[in-house]
Order: C-alpha cells, then structure tokens, then sequence
C-alpha cells in the first residue's frame, strides 16, 4: 500500500515537473529574451533632478515595454559628473565590458562635462580658446569609445544623442553648442551603426523653469522631451 501510494506521487511530481517545463518553453518561444539595453553618460543620463523617476532612461524602459511584445531590459550605467574619459575607463572593469558583448543597443550621452570642465566648471563667461581645447580631447575619446563598442559589439545599434544648450537665450552658448554638435556629427557621419539624436532643438522657445530641475539638469518633464525624441528617431522594433 505505501509502495502504491509513493509511486502515485511520484507520478504527481512528475507530471508537475514536466507540465512546468512545457509552460517554460512556451513563455521562451512567445518570448525568447529580453533585448538588453546599456546606457552610458553623465548625471543627464542618470536622471539626476528627475524627482518622479530616473531620467528619460526610466521613460524609455516604461514606454517600451508598453507598447512592445518584446521585453526590454536597461542597464544604466552612467555616473554623475562623468567626461568622456570616464567612460574609457569604465570599458576597462569588466564588471562594464562584460555587459558589451551581449546588448541589443546602446545609448551614448556624454560631452556636457567635457565642455563644461574645460571652461573651468561653469558655462559663465566661455573662453573659446580653452573650450576648443577642451572639443578636441573630447572627439578623440569619443571616436575611441565609438571604435571599442564596435569591436566588441558589431550588431548593437549605437543612439548618440547630441549636446543640448542648458541657457538658450545665451546666443554665445548657443553658437559653441553647434559648433561641438557639427563635430560630433562630422565623427559619426559614415558610421551605418549610429544614430545620431539631436537634443538642443528641444528647449529652444520654452521657459527653462518648466523643463529644468536646475541651471544644467532638467525635471521630469525636460526628461521625458528626451525619451519622447529617441523613440521619434530611433525605432526600436
């Protein structure tokens, strides 16, 4: 009697395990994996000043995930007050580079620190002399993290976005951001894998204090202009 009923549960168990791994490789074949996304920048990019969520990455995660059958998972790992160099350094942990090989796409946001150190912190009072110098460190490292993530991952489309004027009524500011955004586009113009995603369009004619968190960071509503411009650009699909 206790031989029979052991071989009913074990013929229980089985069955279990075996409708389990049925309902497995259904969910597999309706979903066969997450499309991995890793987002590099600076603080724009980790959404500092967004107090309702993580910067237009968060947008973009919700939004996608809404209206797609497929899943997307994001990796961000952006670090606030990163110039481009700290991305070349990221590349060597392989904490980071492990990540490379398997992503569907990545996302570039950097440059803003790069301009904003080389003019000694602020965008007060721009020293032209010290901000070109300052451009042509930056396009030699972007072109090196554009060359290392090709190596490394010839599939994964590239969005790049572009630099945006954080003082649009500045008409100074204003000339230096497109001079930097015509170089980066001049790096990338033959490149089949990027996108490039223009950004300072966007504040053009609006008040700051609605877009804005601070004088460089933007709220939930300047984020959101953002990851409402890449999903205009880029189709993810």
């Amino acid at each position: 009697m206790r031989k029979k009923t052991a071989f009913i549960l074990f013929l229980i168990t089985l069955l279990a395990i075996l409708a389990a791994f049925s309902i497995y490789d259904e969910r597999q074949a309706k979903h066969p994996g997450d499309k991995k996304v890793v987002a590099f920048g600076d603080s724009l990019t980790y959404g500092f000043g967004d107090e309702k969520g993580s910067g237009y990455i968060d947008t973009l995660d919700k939004k996608l995930n809404e209206q797609n059958k497929e899943d997307f998972d994001f990796t961000n790992e952006s670090i606030y007050g990163l110039e481009s160099s700290g991305i070349l350094k990221q590349f060597s942990d392989i904490t980071v580079s492990s990540k490379l090989d398997d992503a569907d796409y990545f996302i570039l946001f950097i440059g803003t620190n790069d301009l904003l150190n080389s003019n000694g912190g602020n965008l007060e009072n721009p020293n032209q002399e010290e901000i070109d110098k300052g451009k042509e460190v930056y396009l030699q490292n972007l072109k090196a993290i554009i060359n290392i993530l090709k190596e490394r991952n010839e599939d994964a489309p590239i969005l790049l976005l572009g630099l945006y004027n954080p003082y649009p009524d500045s008409d100074q500011l204003e000339t230096i951001l497109d001079d930097w955004n015509k170089d980066i586009i001049k790096v990338i113009q033959k490149e089949e894998q990027i996108m490039y995603i223009p950004t300072n369009d966007l504040f053009k004619g609006k008040e700051k204090k609605s877009y804005f968190s601070d004088s460089l960071h933007l709220n939930d509503k300047g984020y959101k202009l953002i990851a409402d411009r890449i999903l205009e650009k880029y189709d993810f699909n």
